[in-house]
């Protein structure tokens, strides 16, 4: 079986192992388009990119009803090109970004689902808000006047480790605090519900850690392709 033909397997396979409440975000970045429609073939319809260029090649070639997820880090002067059709931006990082967003969005006259990316892991290299940065955003309210976007919840990476107590710890500490801010911000608000975290070697710790989005590439789709 060849590495296309593999996907759909894959797809299934994983999909088995994920308990009701939680959904697949196939990470499709660097894989070509012939990938993404085998995994839709196959009932897949939400898939994570993390560079604007490749894909509006992606949305031009493929369905519509293609859930779009913006995974990657992402510059402010990049969501212009995004905002007409992305569903969710899942690693906003600033308040400047967030602002843009929402400006983009106003533009198209959409609203624009977002996650806040919390930098727990113990990695200098990974982007991220610190639980602070994140709560001292929060509190400082703006986002309550921003119309067209709409926080969904928090996003995470754990650190790249084989130390399987570390990467728990690291998901417990992202629940954590998703309660405190869902208690102090967003009691009243059911659709901030989001918890995505959790990855390809990772994912099963992350469900245990209450994960409600898990973004899962290699185990689907093979090594990157380009």
């Amino acid at each position: 079986m060849d590495a296309l033909n593999e996907v759909a397997a894959n797809i299934r396979a994983v999909s088995a192992t994920l308990p009701d409440g939680v959904r697949l975000v196939a990470v499709s970045k660097f894989h070509p388009a012939e990938y993404i429609r085998e995994a839709y073939d196959a009932g897949q319809r939400v898939f994570g990119e993390s560079r604007e260029q490749e894909l509006a090649k992606k949305v031009a070639e493929l369905p519509d009803d293609i859930e779009w997820h913006f995974i990657g880090h992402l510059q402010s002067n990049k969501v212009k090109y995004i905002a007409p059709y992305i569903h969710m931006i899942e690693a906003v990082d600033s308040l400047k970004l967030l602002r843009e967003i929402n400006r983009q969005a106003a533009i198209h006259g959409r609203v624009i689902n977002v996650l806040l990316e919390l930098h727990i892991a113990q990695e200098a290299t990974k982007y991220g808000l610190t639980p602070d940065d994140c709560m001292a955003l929060l509190e400082g309210g703006e986002w309550r006047e921003m119309h067209n976007v709409h926080i969904s919840g928090l996003m995470m990476m754990a650190s790249n480790t084989d130390d399987t107590q570390q990467i728990r710890s690291e998901f417990e500490r992202g629940a954590q605090l998703f309660d405190t801010i869902k208690e102090r911000y967003f009691a009243a608000d059911d659709t901030f519900c989001e918890r995505s975290w959790g990855m390809s070697h990772d994912y099963r710790i992350a469900i245990e850690c209450r994960s409600t989005m898990v973004r899962i590439g290699t185990a689907i789709f093979g090594p990157r392709v380009y």
